[in-house]
């Protein structure tokens, strides 16, 4: 977190002015009870009067209240909106989108490395205690005994924007991977929703996941039945039957997860009352449970922070790639009992690629030129994309967040690298504005459906050749258009408020971040909109 100060002259001057005085009085008050003995003589100077020493301190003040009213007289004002004539008399040009932006992101979106650090650090040594309490404590859920039940695997995965360089304003919240381990006899068959024509195509990314007998040995097929037998109590604790066969059940999963989770922090809970205070929130059908850590009073470490931290449940499925519960794509709103073909709710799951996604960041990184700005730019859009929230109601302010999550902004700068190759060339300081006003420009055409932005690993081609070789499950997946849940309407909305957005981007920057000489022109008068614009795109 980045923590800039300035001189706010309308504190600074009467505080100095009423500091001077009362230091004044001060003098003259020890002084008087210290000679009240020896009087001077008359006509002799008994020193500088009180009523001199304010009155001068008074005058200053004055002057120095009028050199700064004298100074924003003469200074160029901001223009309205068809007045031409101001141009031509301003003696000072306005600064430029670039350096508006550069002021922006210092002081509004740049995060301290330092803070970000200690606060991962943290969040490390939290998590890391909390899951080796869950794999040494075994599970008492719905299995008897435990041995075909889940389990913590032992180890946690980092993932998000504040492990990809790229978080924006405050490191207080972070995702973390938490694998299960399944019982040895336990093989799963993962299956990607992406080719199912009747589907709707907001669950079109999701993944269903069935069990596995092992080969038959023998054509008696006995040790399948053995099979089925020594694995029902796990099948009847978290699986559900879709289309004849047994299907992991995200929602029990995540049930049985977040009592296990409960169950392992009263186990550490008495270990970190000295550092921090914990406490759990249960997730539900679009969000995984959070861990909510607050420092401690007695606690008196550098850069502690209240953090949430998202834990989410993952089955490995080979080669770094996750499922995780529940879904993380945005799923429409409505009812969603209700799917085609005998599916359920309960058994989609999503998929996650974030190793995938590093290695590709890591690849882009290695062939970047020295100085680039591609991830300084996705920060900006970030920053771009909150400025477009301000005014909205919550309801289109929820709307306006699903369609331009972090994800799909990441995507649009993976997209925009890769079609031109995965060379980073031209990203530099000096074509700060050019470059970000590029990837607005694509993500308008997403949203028009001029292009169609998808998953950079789930993607026709997608970039296998630069993150390795992907699992069965994804080579075999359908691509995945990360905006296809949203209604046409939807989108041309977005796309209609992310262009106005842009170009009132100059204001926005001076009304709501910056240094103040910066702040030329007036906020807004009134941004209390009550929906997305209506105008054209």
């Amino acid at each position: 977190m980045s923590v800039h100060y300035t001189l706010n002259l309308r504190v600074f001057w009467p505080l100095v002015t009423g500091l001077c005085t009362a230091l004044v009085c001060l003098y003259y008050i020890l002084r008087g009870s210290g000679d009240a003995r020896a009087e001077p003589p008359d006509g002799a100077d008994g020193g500088f009067p009180l009523l001199k020493a304010a009155a001068l301190l008074f005058l200053g003040y004055v002057l120095l209240r009028c050199r700064h009213a004298v100074r924003q007289r003469f200074l160029p004002a901001s223009p309205r909106l068809g007045d031409r004539s101001t141009f031509s008399r301003r003696p000072f040009q306005e600064p430029g989108l670039s350096i508006l932006l550069e002021s922006y992101y210092e002081h509004e979106v740049r995060l301290s490395p330092h803070v970000l650090g200690h606060s991962k650090a943290h969040v490390s040594r939290i998590v890391g205690e909390l899951v080796r309490a869950g794999r040494t404590r075994g599970s008492s859920g719905p299995i008897p005994g435990g041995a075909l039940a889940l389990a913590f695997r032992g180890d946690f995965i980092q993932v998000g924007s504040a492990y990809e360089q790229h978080k924006i304003r405050r490191p207080d919240g972070f995702d973390v991977l938490v694998p299960l381990r399944l019982p040895p006899l336990v093989a799963l068959d993962p299956r990607s929703l992406g080719a199912e024509p009747e589907l709707a195509p907001a669950f079109r990314s999701c993944f269903v996941c069935a069990l596995k007998a092992p080969p038959s040995p023998s054509p008696s097929g006995s040790s399948g039945g053995h099979w089925l037998r020594e694995c029902k109590p796990f099948s009847d604790g978290f699986c559900l039957d879709v289309r004849g066969r047994r299907h992991l059940s995200a929602t029990l999963v995540l049930r049985w997860f977040q009592s296990h989770l409960q169950r392992s922090l009263a186990t550490v809970r008495y270990s970190l009352e000295g550092r921090c205070r914990v406490s759990l929130t249960p997730g539900g059908l679009e969000q995984p449970p959070t861990l909510h850590i607050l420092p401690c009073r007695t606690d008196y470490g550098c850069c502690r922070l209240s953090m949430a931290v998202r834990l989410i449940p993952a089955v490995h499925v080979g080669d770094g790639v996750f499922l995780v519960a529940p879904p993380l794509p945005p799923l429409p709103t409505g009812p969603l009992s209700e799917l085609p073909g005998g599916l359920r709710m309960e058994v989609l799951w999503g998929v996650n690629t974030a190793r995938q996604e590093q290695r590709l960041l890591s690849w882009l990184q290695e062939r970047a030129p020295p100085g680039a700005c591609y991830l300084k730019c996705l920060q900006l859009l970030k920053a771009l994309r909150d400025l477009g929230a301000r005014g909205l109601d919550l309801t289109a302010a929820t709307q306006w967040g699903r369609i331009l999550s972090s994800y799909v902004l990441k995507t649009v700068l993976l997209a925009v690298l890769l079609r031109k190759g995965g060379s980073p060339q031209g990203w530099d300081e000096a074509h700060l504005g050019e470059c970000l006003e590029e990837l607005v420009q694509f993500l308008r055409d997403c949203l028009l459906r001029r292009q169609t932005l998808f998953h950079c690993v789930l993607g026709p081609g997608g970039a296998a050749a630069e993150v390795g070789p992907l699992p069965k499950v994804l080579r075999e997946a359908a691509p995945v258009d990360l905006l296809a849940s949203f209604d046409r309407h939807s989108r041309e909305l977005a796309a209609a408020r992310l262009l106005s957005t842009w170009r009132r981007l100059p204001q926005l920057l001076r009304a709501y971040g910056g240094p103040r000489y910066l702040a030329r022109c007036p906020p807004p008068r009134s941004q209390r909109t009550q929906g997305f614009p209506e105008e054209e795109p």
